[in-house]
């Protein structure tokens, strides 16, 4: 409508419908008939049966709605425009009167934000019942942790089952306790699995492990990459064999933020049959998550659901702490994911320059965290989004539900072997010019 007013005319959408391919992203089916700034027909989105819409146009009024816009006509006069150079100050805090938002993937307002979630929600769900339906599959597969990403993507698996109208039984959940599993992530994913409905498997990767690491001379003590890596693999193996014998496709779980720093182990947890969380960022599935419990959840769903969003993010693959806490938390080695998620936004979806980035998060984070750790997971940030970029060019199918999306094949186009020495230097020169200590 607004594109409509402002050029005098009427303006006639139809978009394509989710029944086209979701490799990596979903068609909304939205349709418009728009006259001046007014909507005289609009169609629902999402939906899986096709519609039409009509509406009388109204050729006259646009004549002399242009006739009486004096702004109208002279944009045809091709008058010369002024130009006026401004001298840029280098100061930070003095010359930003733009309010900076910490969490830009988040919507401030209550409001916004319950209408987003709802919205991604719908989007996550509608793509994985069409990508369900396409490829003939009888039973989605996944692997369950009792951890926040693998619960944003059941969630969706049971509202893809519902708009199809098939029994929640047919989603397949397995939880997979290896040797840095926690009473707490294995007893929540038990509940949440109850509470939704879904049908669980519970299969303990231990004695397979400690088979292969006899087979391949590893040391179990010895808790490196391999230690890790050999469950994440052996987890995602078995995933894929069920899926198999139940005639399944394996639902990924990783999100955007994993996706851009490559915090996944390769051919492991990186790979799945349509990942339904790859468009949304670590940031975000929080708040998807929170918007369920409170929205849709109740009783026993609500409180697991807000237990799981209270435990500290971890892959749980090293041993856990001798009261069986969490030992291995993401962010100590990464850096807070707020962080990460706003050089993200603001390098990918504004693609602005690596030092504006780096000033806007000292700004946007004063008095949350000192520049020495910004700084710090600035690097951390480059160098790992580019270094994993072989994981990226690898990646399976997965719906874009926003603005910024790392998909190989629409969005995203990086050599694997790309250097970020260039980037690095400039993170180093910034840290000299602004005196930040190392």
């Amino acid at each position: 409508n607004s594109h409509s007013a402002r050029t005098y005319m009427a303006y006639i959408y139809a978009g394509a419908g989710p029944w086209e391919s979701t490799t990596d992203v979903v068609f909304s089916g939205h349709s418009m008939i728009a006259e001046c700034g007014d909507v005289l027909a609009e169609s629902s989105t999402l939906s899986l049966t096709s519609s039409m819409i009509l509406a009388d146009i109204d050729v006259q009024k646009i004549i002399a709605d242009r006739n009486d816009a004096t702004s109208f006509r002279q944009s045809s006069s091709g008058a010369p425009l002024r130009t006026l150079s401004v001298p840029l100050r280098r100061s930070l805090k003095e010359d930003v009167l733009r309010p900076l938002r910490p969490l830009p993937f988040v919507p401030a307002d209550d409001h916004d934000r319950a209408e987003r979630c709802r919205e991604i929600l719908r989007i996550q769900s509608t793509a994985l019942a069409i990508r369900w339906k396409r490829s003939g599959a009888k039973k989605l597969v996944l692997g369950l942790s009792g951890g926040l990403d693998s619960t944003l993507a059941v969630i969706v698996s049971v509202l893809a089952a519902d708009i199809l109208s098939i029994d929640r039984s047919n989603i397949r959940c397995i939880t997979l306790p290896g040797f840095g599993t926690t009473e707490r992530t294995l007893s929540n994913a038990r509940a949440l699995a109850a509470a939704l409905a879904v049908s669980l498997t519970e299969i303990d990767i231990r004695a397979a492990v400690r088979q292969h690491f006899a087979d391949i001379g590893h040391d179990e003590s010895n808790h490196s990459v391999v230690f890790e890596n050999a469950q994440a693999r052996e987890r995602t193996q078995i995933l894929m064999d069920v899926a198999n014998a139940d005639s399944g496709i394996v639902v990924g779980t990783g999100d955007l933020s994993e996706i851009a720093l490559g915090w996944s182990t390769y051919n492991a947890d990186h790979m799945s049959m349509y990942n339904v969380n790859a468009g949304v960022p670590k940031t975000l599935v929080r708040h998807l998550v929170d918007w369920y419990a409170v929205s849709v959840g109740h009783g026993t769903l609500r409180s697991v659901l807000l237990d799981i969003l209270d435990t500290p993010v971890s892959p749980e693959l090293l041993p856990p702490a001798a009261d069986n806490t969490i030992a291995q938390h993401t962010e100590s080695v990464l850096g807070p994911y707020d962080v990460h998620d706003f050089f993200l936004y603001h390098l990918i979806r504004l693609k602005q320059p690596l030092r504006t980035v780096v000033v806007l998060a000292l700004l946007a984070f004063d008095g949350t965290y000192t520049p020495s750790d910004i700084l710090r997971w600035a690097e951390i940030f480059i160098r790992r989004f580019v270094s994993q970029q072989f994981k990226r060019s690898a990646m399976p199918d997965g719906v874009k539900v926003g603005s910024v999306a790392l998909s190989p094949r629409a969005d995203w186009r990086m050599p694997s072997d790309a250097s970020a020495a260039v980037w690095l230097r400039r993170l180093e020169e910034l840290r000299k010019e602004l005196a930040i200590p190392s």
